[in-house]
């Protein structure tokens, strides 16, 4: 499955005619209103008042054009639910339940939305749909898939298992709104809300939320005041093409500072499977190229370099001994780059605990057979296989194919 696609926003230029087309109508009827353009999240694109509006129909409208855009709907539709019985419908988040609003579409995808406030219900209707009727520009941007989602925080959810840790993990789109959740069963319940924080600060502004933590902590705590952002490390931007089209979000994990390296990883993983798509003789044919100096860059930490449906490349990084790792559907095929290393391979399990199906991690193991490591050996482990690092230097490196099997 793609894990980009294209999609179409409403541009300032298209803003500019929607809103245009709105006031000659209002224009037409002395109506005295405000009139409201947002994008496809409701966030605020351009606005306009007519001589003589109310000052509150600026906020009113802004919500009605954002009820219109978010429920992909027009706005009179919510109002129409709360006045034929459905109260519950008043806590929709983010709906304003009042009519006004319209959504601009191009084809079936909603683009955006406008809002008219300060007349009647169906007058403001009527303007906003004037100005929907506008022939509408429009700028076509890349965009996350959930298959795209899926993979940066499940990247980033198998090295937090490897590493014997359970943090709650999100992948949002570039607005912030969350598009896929990965929380281990031991995972702390707190969690689910601050990853997903942490994930639409760095969507949003663009940048590692690690960028407002430093702010805070280093004499700027007004920080604190910037909409819609949590100053806590840990939300890294998903970028493609340079632009920046979702982030992931890690909390939960020993420290602060691993669950950005986690959610490094994870951002690095969706990268790495960009260039895989793009990468191969100049086709799209799934070949993955990786510089050296990518490479090297990703041992310093280590973690995953390409991770598809059927196989995954990781670049391992051992700077102590490990857990017993059992792998029920993956075979695991090791080259050692640097350094020396012991690993135990079989034997019976002691301890055992599951941190995902098919996924079993154990204390220690009795018996086995020892196998010591050095560079340019190679290592195969069949699924199914319990294998523990007893002894390793500092550092390990080695390359670890990982084969669904």
């Amino acid at each position: 499955m793609a894990i980009v696609r294209t999609r179409r926003i409403i541009d300032n230029d298209g803003a500019a005619a929607v809103l245009a087309a709105a006031d000659r109508k209002a224009r037409e009827t002395g109506a005295r209103v405000v009139l409201a353009v947002v994008d496809p999240w409701g966030e605020l694109v351009e606005l306009r008042r007519t001589p003589g509006a109310q000052v509150a129909s600026s906020r009113v409208a802004v919500d009605k054009a954002r009820t219109a855009a978010i429920f992909v709907r027009p706005s009179r539709e919510m109002e129409e639910q709360v006045t034929n019985g459905r109260i519950g419908a008043l806590a929709l988040h983010g709906a304003s339940c009042l009519t006004g609003g319209i959504p601009l579409k191009v084809g079936d995808e909603v683009i955006g939305a406008i809002g008219t406030s300060g007349e009647t219900p169906d007058e403001d209707e009527a303007i906003s749909i004037a100005g929907a009727a506008a022939e509408l520009s429009f700028t076509e941007v890349s965009a996350l898939t959930y298959a795209g989602a899926k993979l940066a925080a499940e990247a980033a959810g198998a090295e937090a298992a490897r590493r014997g840790v359970a943090p709650v993990i999100s992948a949002v789109d570039e607005g912030g709104a969350l598009m896929y959740l990965v929380r281990p069963d031991h995972a702390q319940v707190a969690s689910v809300e601050v990853t997903t924080d942490k994930a639409r600060t760095a969507a949003i502004y663009r940048r590692p939320s690690k960028d407002f933590e430093d702010q805070a902590s280093g004499g700027r705590p007004s920080a604190l005041h910037l909409a819609r952002s949590v100053p806590l490390q840990g939300g890294i931007p998903i970028e493609y093409d340079g632009e920046v089209i979702g982030a992931i979000g890690v909390s939960g994990a020993t420290s602060a500072d691993e669950d950005n390296e986690l959610a490094q990883i994870g951002a690095a993983a969706i990268a790495a499977a960009f260039a895989g798509a793009g990468n191969g003789n100049g086709q799209r044919n799934g070949a993955a190229f990786f510089a050296a100096a990518d490479v090297a860059e990703r041992f310093r930490n280590g973690g995953l370099l390409l991770d598809t449906a059927g196989y995954k490349i990781d670049a391992g990084r051992r700077e102590a001994p490990g857990e017993v790792e059992y792998h029920e559907h993956t075979v695991d095929v090791m080259h050692v780059l640097e350094g020396n290393a012991t690993v135990v391979l079989g034997g019976e399990m002691r301890d055992v605990r599951e941190i995902a199906p098919g996924e079993l991690r154990a204390t220690g193991v009795d018996g086995g057979d020892r196998r010591d490591l050095r560079p340019g050996d190679v290592l195969a482990i069949p699924g199914g296989v319990p294998h523990q690092f007893v002894d390793v230097s500092e550092p390990f490196l080695y390359f670890v194919v990982k084969v669904a099997s």
